[in-house]
């Protein structure tokens, strides 16, 4: 019996824990979620609109599962509901507001997974017409009006809006459907009063139209405020003026009055029930007084503009010349160009000068003599006449500095028949500045110079050395005379002429061996530079700068092949190049080498003499032989004929070699 009740209790188990992870491992999946506004996503005001969110869900059981749906409107959440129905979700908006407008979205979530639709946009249009209610229509001056500005039956956050006429008096921010200004109007009549309002919907707004219009009538108190001002008519400068601020119809009433005088900008005094005020009278003050009453809120005024003649004009101060040099006298005039002789003696008006340190020099009332300073200096005129004191605006004087003798020189170098330029310079002096090219003492030109960085610059041409000297400069900035400069002093480059080549030893004995010399020579300015050429070398056989209007090109130990023509080039800073005429040189044979050739010949010639005259003895022996051989056997000769011809041939022999005879 215990076992079988062991067996039980472990198959209840096993079955009740097989069902538990069966429970546990169910599986689903959400395939989609949407969301769709009814009727349409544009309606109308007081259309019943409904959100419908339907998720499609796919399980692997029959039993619902529980979800989770969320309703979200511009990013917040706006309504959520758990459920374990596969319905759709529906949210109504009842006789939808323009607020409802905006993007919605829905979302469900199970268990650990979740699923957002896409958003849809719900635009509802029309507002309704605000009521305006004032609780008074008839206020006195002063009094206020509470104005209530509704719209009915909206929602959402709103700009109310209050206008009297066109012009906006008032604005409110308010997150319920009513607003509440409280009104004062500035003047007293007829008043007419209208509101509108506005429905914030982010990002967008939506006005509505505006209500009907409500008169409001404000009627003017009788107190008024009174200015008075002594005297009345005629007033000039250092009058007295007598000022009275009061208050007329008081009424007596609990509320306490405050009177302000003032003249433009500036508060005069002030009181409760009536203001005095006493002043001299200034043609260059404001002429309007206000006399200001206030009580509570109401406000009345009383104004008055006052005319006051001048008994004097402002005084302008000038000076003569109107350029000065320094430590020069000027003359300063200082006049008021109007006066009111009615009221002003002449000798009543007097002129000063500010400040009076510097020495002044006044034989006349208004004129003075001053001495220029080293340094620009300001002045100011001072008129005066019971007790009315004006001054002038301020003369500035800046006294000029006169010219230093300009110095004279020249821009780069100086070349005979080019143009160069001449510099006129001065070292002190103020601008403008008239520089003058003299040449001796008249006129060439005239250049003026008004800045500093400019410079005083004549382009000139000259034609001989000693022109250059009869330069002079002038400056002239205004003083009396002209300071001159010195004349001018500068070195003139000649360009070169008359290039000659010279060839030592002269071309007849020139020679192989010895050393030849070409000598390039001209006439110029030094430095020159010297270049020696030889025809069919384009570059030069030798180059050299020298302070000397000639020099040499040395050739040592000549050959044959420095037969040629050659030619030489020159250059100064006149930057023209010059070049000689050609010279041919051929180099001759050397002495020794002459003999030689003379010796060799003789020797030739000699040995030639004596080939002939062999030639010609072996000759004549064979033919004498040969008679002698015929003759022999008819009769030899006799002594005497043998000794007559060897005597025959000695001196055909002699005569043949130049030999003495035996």
């Amino acid at each position: 019996m215990g076992l079988l009740l062991l067996l039980t209790s472990m198959l209840l188990s096993s079955y009740f824990h097989s069902g538990r992870v069966v429970a546990e491992q169910r599986l689903f999946k959400i395939k989609d979620i949407t969301l769709s506004i009814e009727p349409a996503p544009d309606v109308t005001r007081d259309t019943n609109v409904t959100l419908r969110c339907k998720a499609f869900v796919s399980s692997s059981g029959l039993e619902a599962l529980s979800r989770e749906y969320r309703i979200y409107k511009d990013g917040n959440t706006i309504y959520s509901k758990n459920t374990s129905t596969s319905e759709d979700l529906l949210y109504p908006l009842s006789e939808a507001r323009v607020s409802n407008s905006g993007k919605y979205k829905c979302k469900i979530s199970i268990e650990q997974e979740d699923m957002t639709s896409g958003a849809e946009k719900l635009t509802v249009a029309g507002l309704s017409k605000p009521l305006l209610h004032i609780n008074k229509g008839v206020v006195s001056e002063g009094e206020e009006v509470t104005a209530t500005c509704t719209a009915p039956g909206e929602t959402g956050s709103f700009f109310f809006y209050f206008y009297e006429d066109s012009k906006e008096i008032q604005e409110k921010q308010v997150n319920s459907n009513q607003a509440e200004a409280r009104l004062l109007f500035s003047s007293t009549g007829y008043h007419k009063i209208h509101c509108g309002y506005t429905v914030l919907v982010t990002p967008e707004s939506f006005k509505s139209k505006e209500s009907l219009s409500v008169t409001v009538l404000v009627k003017e108190l009788p107190i008024v405020a009174v200015l008075e001002i002594l005297p009345k008519s005629k007033i000039y400068e250092g009058d007295k003026l007598d000022i009275f601020c009061s208050v007329k119809n008081n009424p007596r009433s609990s509320e306490s009055i405050n009177l302000y005088l003032s003249q433009g900008s500036q508060l005069l005094s002030s009181g409760y029930s009536t203001v005095n005020h006493s002043m001299i009278a200034l043609a260059n003050h404001p002429g309007e007084f206000e006399c200001r009453l206030e009580m509570g809120n109401v406000r009345k005024f009383d104004t008055m503009a006052v005319s006051v003649t001048e008994l004097f004009s402002v005084p302008t101060l000038t000076m003569y010349p109107a350029e000065v040099f320094q430590r020069e006298y000027m003359t300063l005039n200082c006049t008021s160009e109007s006066s009111a002789s009615e009221r002003l003696g002449r000798d009543e008006l007097t002129y000063t000068l500010d400040p009076t340190e510097s020495p002044l020099i006044s034989k006349v009332n208004g004129v003075f003599s001053v001495k220029a300073l080293l340094y620009d200096f300001n002045y100011t005129c001072v008129a005066k006449a019971k007790e009315i004191v004006k001054r002038s605006e301020t003369l500035t004087v800046r006294p000029k500095v006169a010219v230093s003798a300009p110095k004279i020189s020249v821009v780069g170098r100086v070349v005979i028949g080019q143009s160069f330029k001449i510099l006129c310079q001065s070292d002190i002096g103020s601008l403008p500045i008239n520089y003058t090219l003299l040449w001796g003492y008249d006129q060439l030109n005239i250049t003026t110079v008004k800045e500093r960085f400019q410079q005083a610059l004549f382009t000139v041409t000259i034609r001989k050395s000693d022109e250059i000297s009869k330069y002079m400069c002038e400056a002239r900035n205004g003083q009396r005379e002209a300071p001159l400069s010195k004349r001018l002093n500068a070195t003139v480059i000649v360009p070169l002429t008359n290039p000659i080549l010279t060839v030592l030893p002269h071309l007849p004995e020139i020679s192989e061996g010895d050393h030849l010399y070409l000598i390039c020579g001209v006439n110029g300015t030094p430095p020159v530079t010297f270049k020696w050429y030889r025809v069919g070398n384009e570059h030069p056989l030798y180059t050299i700068t020298t302070y000397m209007n000639n020099t040499n090109y040395r050739v040592s130990a000549l050959s044959k092949e420095h037969s040629g023509m050659y030619y030489c080039e020159a250059i100064n800073h006149a930057n023209i190049v010059v070049r000689s005429d050609l010279v041919t040189i051929e180099v001759r044979l050397a002495l020794w080498k002459k003999g030689l050739i003379g010796g060799f010949c003789l020797l030739a010639l000699s040995v030639l003499v004596v080939v002939v005259v062999l030639c010609f003895k072996s000759k004549r022996g064979k033919r004498e032989a040969a008679a002698e051989l015929s003759v022999k056997p008819s009769r030899p000769k006799s002594d005497d004929s043998l000794t007559v011809n060897l005597t025959h041939d000695t001196e055909v022999y002699n005569a043949a070699t130049g030999a003495a005879p035996l």
